[in-house]
């Protein structure tokens, strides 16, 4: 029986919150299967001051896996100062140790894949997301990884991340385009058995009217050109002001230029229902597709939908 890791992220969040309603949906075989990483006494304390009332116990390896209606706990060994205001450097230093460790687990096979729960991306070094975090520590050198944010209608991913917007145009070159097309491609085929219909935006407004010193007549067609010789099913490149009104719906997958442009209209129409994967890892990773919510802690308004389809689509598809 392969083992399903969540990591329970940013200590200063909505996890806490989101784990508890998540666990209480999920049926005992299921729970079976799930370990989560977190440090015993900060989750403990939290749930206390939410007045959730949930079994849990500290284990000390994977093959604890005999309490089923338990919230298993490989703990993080940190003494926090205060559970319900972590400093940054505290909870710097247990995010990434949260995530050595899934990534030792992970590397090792020991489990089938992890799910994260939200990070805040200043607890990780030089700003980078868990995405790029993972992609050092399994030693990805061509930009091959991919950000997926997927739900049962439709794909959106972007081909930079998180850089700043006058880094955009600098950072897309046609082979960075080409390998994570490539992962998305093949990734479909290999768990859908299917050649997904994808598209691909521009990077200007109206793509520039497509003049010849422009992104997308110097890199992004002859680019798309190159993916078609190779059988890739793929469109573009197509205005990204309209696409979303209803032409997304031809499409299993829409690749952005950058993070904004696909993901905010993808949450404009589909709210919580998506999950976060990254693709191209030695391992799958997947998360919840919203952040640690700051503003909503200790409101009991936080929604689970996210962190349900991430162990849900675990659950089906990675044996």
């Amino acid at each position: 029986m392969k083992k399903i890791v969540i990591i329970s992220g940013d200590p200063n969040s909505i996890n806490s919150e989101i784990i508890f309603k998540s666990w209480k949906k999920i049926n005992s075989s299921l729970k079976k299967r799930i370990f989560f990483i977190s440090n015993y006494q900060l989750l403990k304390q939290q749930f206390k001051k939410l007045k959730y009332n949930i079994k849990m116990i500290k284990i000390n390896n994977l093959d604890q896996a005999k309490y089923s209606d338990q919230l298993k706990i490989l703990n993080v060994d940190l003494k926090f100062k205060n559970p319900f205001e972590v400093d940054n450097k505290q909870a710097s230093k247990f995010v990434r140790n949260s995530l050595n460790l899934a990534h030792k687990l992970a590397i090792n096979k020991k489990i089938c894949g992890i799910i994260n729960c939200a990070i805040d991306k200043k607890l990780l070094k030089n700003n980078i997301g868990v995405t790029e975090y993972l992609a050092n520590k399994c030693n990805i050198k061509n930009k091959s990884e991919v950000m997926l944010i997927r739900n049962k209608n439709l794909s959106v991913s972007p081909i930079t991340t998180h850089i700043n917007v006058k880094n955009i145009a600098k950072k897309i070159k046609p082979l960075t385009i080409v390998n994570k097309v490539k992962t998305i491609n093949s990734w479909y085929k290999k768990l859908f058995f299917k050649k997904p219909k994808i598209a691909v935006l521009g990077l200007n407004p109206h793509n520039a009217e497509l003049r010849k010193n422009s992104e997308e007549k110097k890199i992004i067609i002859p680019t798309i050109l190159k993916l078609k010789n190779h059988g890739i099913n793929i469109k573009g490149p197509i205005v990204s002001d309209t696409i979303f009104m209803n032409d997304f719906k031809k499409y299993d997958v829409i690749i952005g230029m950058y993070h904004d442009q696909v993901l905010s209209p993808f949450k404009a129409l589909f709210k919580f229902n998506a999950i976060n994967i990254t693709l191209g890892l030695k391992y799958l990773r997947i998360s919840p597709d919203h952040g640690t919510a700051f503003d909503l802690i200790g409101k009991k308004k936080a929604n689970p939908l996210s962190l349900i389809k991430c162990i849900n689509f675990i659950n089906k598809f990675i044996k």
